[in-house]
């Protein structure tokens, strides 16, 4: 079943966080956010980092999708594989993460001031 985007730059974003998801040796068909999420509940080993990336997202998205943003991307995400990935991938991962985030909460604070059909109910 397709899901339905917004609009045509909202498919285009989650098209750039598959790619980062990717590049970060997980599936390419999944996001970052729910590969988290999904780690973050169910990991055997590093939850506890998996947890702290979930936090930091979960931040970054609250304007507009309130808090458990991880964990609605990976309900969004039914039918998906996530691929816990090399050290080295989690590295990444990790790395891409805490610079990316800040970024997009501050963009993601001043966005849904001028745009309110954005912001979370």
């Amino acid at each position: 079943m397709e899901q339905e985007y917004k609009s045509w730059p909202v498919a285009i974003l989650i098209a750039i966080d598959q790619f980062g998801n990717a590049i970060a040796r997980g599936y390419p068909d999944a996001t970052i956010s729910a590969r988290v999420g999904y780690f973050s509940e169910y990991a055997n080993h590093a939850r506890t980092y998996w947890q702290a990336l979930e936090k930091i997202i979960d931040i970054a998205f609250k304007p507009v999708d309130g808090a458990g943003h991880c964990k609605q991307a990976m309900l969004a995400d039914v039918n998906k594989r996530y691929r816990h990935g090399s050290d080295i991938g989690r590295a990444i991962l990790g790395v891409f993460i805490i610079i990316i985030c800040p970024i997009i909460a501050i963009v993601l604070r001043i966005f849904v001031l001028f745009y309110r059909p954005w912001r979370y109910q």
